[in-house]
């Protein structure tokens, strides 16, 4: 239950005001990839908190946010979660905080990369070429440093957190060794 506590209060962080792609989605698949013990918990926990901070979100903003949820973009961001939820199981029993920001910055570079293949994919605006694809690429690099900045500091706050918590609570080594 504190991987869930610590899973769903850092989702909902993203209903917060904050700069464009500052948010904690990557960090909170690698945690909950490296400490989740049931691999299907692993995936659900983050996905389910993913999904109700998009519906707090739809319900705040309306409008354009909520028809995002009948679209391409929507699965796309889910399935770079399940993604970076596969990358952090490389961390199970080996959390470091120099793996943790090996794994940060991979992270955050599959967002990118598979976001703005998408976004390439679906949007009309980028040309089906070459030239399109490196036009969504391009578009999406102001947004890229603020996706590092966010997933750095949500994993620091994540598996810093856990680690403090885990130094007072010695049942907890047990349960996510």
């Amino acid at each position: 239950m504190v991987l869930v506590a610590f899973i769903l209060v850092a989702a909902l962080t993203r209903v917060l005001p904050h700069p464009p792609n500052f948010s904690p989605v990557a960090a909170i698949a690698l945690f909950g990839g490296a400490y989740f013990a049931s691999r299907q918990w692993a995936f659900i926990v983050p996905l389910a908190a993913m999904l109700l901070s998009d519906l707090v979100l739809a319900s705040i903003n309306g409008g354009l946010y909520a028809s995002w949820f009948g679209g391409f973009g929507i699965w796309l961001g889910y399935a770079c979660v399940a993604l970076v939820t596969a990358l952090g199981l490389r961390l199970r029993g080996k959390v470091s905080g120099f793996r943790v920001l090996g794994h940060a910055l991979a992270g955050s570079v599959l967002f990118f990369a598979v976001s703005n293949f998408g976004a390439w994919l679906a949007d009309p605006t980028y040309p089906a070429t070459v030239g399109g694809l490196g036009m969504a690429y391009t578009a999406g690099i102001p947004f890229f440093q603020w996706t590092v900045l966010g997933t750095l500091f949500y994993s620091a706050l994540l598996f810093g957190g856990f680690a403090l918590l885990r130094h007072r609570l010695p049942a907890l080594r047990a349960q996510t060794a």
